[in-house]
């Protein structure tokens, strides 16, 4: 068992190290604009599992994932070439969704910051954004507005 410092550096270099093979020495042309973005090790250092993302969609993105599955083993041989470890982890490639879920969140939060900044009508019939009207430029700190 390795102590989870050693899993860490071990998981970094190996995800180094593939995206230097994979943008190197992969020749198939449906493996480009691929990014790593984590590696997890097991604790016996026997499994990797590889998390990557990638820019295209749909059928592309489908033979991404099979070029990555079917080339698991030439990466594996080429980076147990590159690193020294007692045996070269048998790696398991997962598409990262996260990277999409985040651009769905700034979607929606953006959805729901555009729908709160609407202008509206004030009792005298003139459009102030919601908020008030601090032209302090910034946070109101919770303090009235006198008129002079």
């Amino acid at each position: 068992m390795a102590n989870a410092q050693r899993l860490r550096r071990a998981a970094d270099q190996i995800q180094r190290e593939l995206a230097a093979i994979i943008a190197g020495e992969l020749r198939d042309p449906r493996a480009t604009l691929i990014t790593l973005t984590g590696v997890e090790l097991s604790s016996d250092l026997a499994h990797a599992k590889v998390f990557y993302t990638t820019l295209v969609e749909g059928e592309q993105r489908r033979d991404v994932e099979l070029v990555l599955k079917r080339a698991a083993g030439f990466l594996r041989t080429q980076l147990g070439r590159r690193i020294k470890l007692y045996a070269t982890p048998e790696l398991h490639f997962h598409y990262d969704e996260s990277i999409e879920r985040g651009f769905a969140l700034d979607r929606l939060i953006d959805d729901a910051v555009g729908r709160t900044a609407a202008p509206e009508k004030t009792s005298d019939g003139t459009d102030e954004p919601t908020g008030g009207g601090d032209e302090g430029g910034g946070r109101a700190r919770g303090r009235r507005r006198v008129p002079r």
